[in-house]
């Protein structure tokens, strides 16, 4: 749990920087906070892959089709974390 909140945590900071970026282009401080939260995301990412399965259905999955697997989204309580 305490990675998946890591994942949407970094992935918060994607979005943020990536509409701030989108009107200012030159500023250089939050490019580097974008770049090295991408990096970190896909750090992340690749942990939860390996321990876990597929993130999203967009992500490889082995064999058989392992999206499917619990927990879904709606079936996480967060109010403990």
């Amino acid at each position: 749990m305490e990675l998946l909140l890591e994942i949407m945590e970094v992935s918060f900071v994607l979005d943020e920087t990536s509409l701030y970026l989108d009107t200012h282009p030159d500023d250089e401080r939050a490019l580097r906070l974008h770049n090295n939260a991408s990096q970190r995301y896909h750090e992340l990412k690749n942990m939860y892959q390996a321990r876990y399965g597929p993130l999203t259905n967009r992500d490889m999955s082995k064999f058989p089709w392992a999206y499917i697997d619990g927990p879904w989204p709606w079936e996480v309580d967060f109010t403990n974390y």
